[in-house]
């Protein structure tokens, strides 16, 4: 096949180039410049996509013998992932940009420039792993749960699998990946992995939000409506949040209390103890099915849902209901907030995704 190899300049896409050319496929590396700031450069292990990572990139094409290209991705970048990114804190929404990455640019804008040129596929350093079912392709969880990667993948369709390969699913570990990357020669075995939101490298995603769109002076409030302390601008929170709340009044009890709601157009945060948190239910009306659809979907279902990256999943019931995709955990989820993502599976295999539009609480109104 003719494989477009994605080459971040970490390790994991480095030896899925090296392993897809080693398969005897007509590999070619890209590069994706997803910033035109000039001056980019890697903050220790965070952030990726950067000078220092392309000209990684570039090293290790050279070691495997490929052609090397860099594409400037970065006003699609900014469209469908800052862009959106900014639009869901405003919206009150706690948006995951590495999904939308995922979806709108690795295996949309990407794929699609790729199989215009010809590529049969592309491939990346994703941990997940691809496999014949009886309906078609179906995407499984890899076969080390601690680097498992199929929940950002959760929104690939049937048509994108088709076109996709991860040659590191099957691997057990990551330190097996870094040991053949050093019996490869290759510069990046012991390169640091990327964490945080890479377009904010430095960690600070309150102040980068506060630069974009500016401080708005608003309250802090209880369930009651009682005001407990005031903020500098509600997109800074998200449900679930703990740290950081500089509340004036302390609980009656002396607990903790979380963010519960983000209101943006009273400018209001509220807070609350954390069994509060519990959802009972949660729903979406953008959703996508990873391959073949489940066979009548409008039934009610069972299935595991994972609502975080590193989650462990929760057994639940999901059907499709007035244009969303609704699922009803077994047990109440806590910390669920609209504009995450739910992907629901039947075992290892990703069935599907939803953003979640809404939630429903799974303490009565009134308790």
């Amino acid at each position: 096949m003719r494989i477009l190899a994605a080459m971040s300049g970490g390790v994991d896409s480095a030896v899925a180039a090296a392993r897809a050319v080693d398969a005897g496929h007509d590999v070619v590396g890209v590069h994706l410049a997803l910033s035109r700031a000039g001056g980019t450069l890697r903050t220790g292990s965070r952030g990726c996509c950067t000078i220092e990572d392309a000209m990684d990139a570039r090293r290790v094409a050279d070691r495997l013998g490929i052609p090397f290209y860099v594409w400037d991705f970065s006003e699609r970048f900014r469209d469908d992932v800052i862009d959106d990114f900014v639009a869901e804190y405003q919206a009150g929404r706690t948006p995951n940009p590495c999904m939308r990455c995922n979806e709108r640019i690795k295996f949309a804008a990407l794929l699609e420039r790729a199989l215009e040129l010809g590529f049969d596929a592309v491939c990346t350093g994703h941990y997940a792993i691809l496999r014949d079912g009886d309906r078609g392709l179906e995407l499984h969880r890899s076969s080390e749960e601690a680097k498992d990667q199929s929940y950002v993948l959760g929104v690939l369709t049937a048509e994108q699998l088709a076109h996709t390969y991860f040659p590191l699913g099957e691997t057990p570990s990551k330190a097996l990946v870094r040991a053949e990357a050093e019996a490869r020669g290759l510069t990046v075995a012991s390169k640091p992995d990327s964490y945080d939101i890479c377009f904010i490298p430095d960690g600070d995603t309150r102040g980068w939000l506060a630069d974009k769109v500016g401080t708005a002076p608003g309250e802090i409030v209880d369930r009651t409506g009682a005001v407990v302390g005031a903020h500098d601008g509600a997109h800074a929170f998200t449900v679930g949040q703990r740290k950081g709340l500089r509340l004036g009044v302390p609980a009656a009890d002396g607990k903790p209390r979380f963010v519960l709601e983000v209101r943006p157009v009273s400018n209001t945060v509220v807070v609350g103890p954390r069994e509060a948190l519990a959802i009972g239910e949660l729903a979406g009306s953008r959703f996508t099915w990873a391959g073949a659809a489940p066979l009548d979907a409008d039934t009610p279902f069972a299935c595991d849902v994972q609502v975080r990256a590193h989650a462990d999943p929760v057994p639940a019931t999901a059907v499709v209901r007035d244009g969303e995709l609704v699922v009803v955990p077994r047990e109440p989820l806590h910390g669920v907030a609209p504009g995450q993502t739910a992907v629901i599976y039947d075992g290892t295999r990703v069935i599907g995704q939803c953003t979640i539009d809404r939630t429903v609480s799974a303490i009565p109104a009134g308790v």
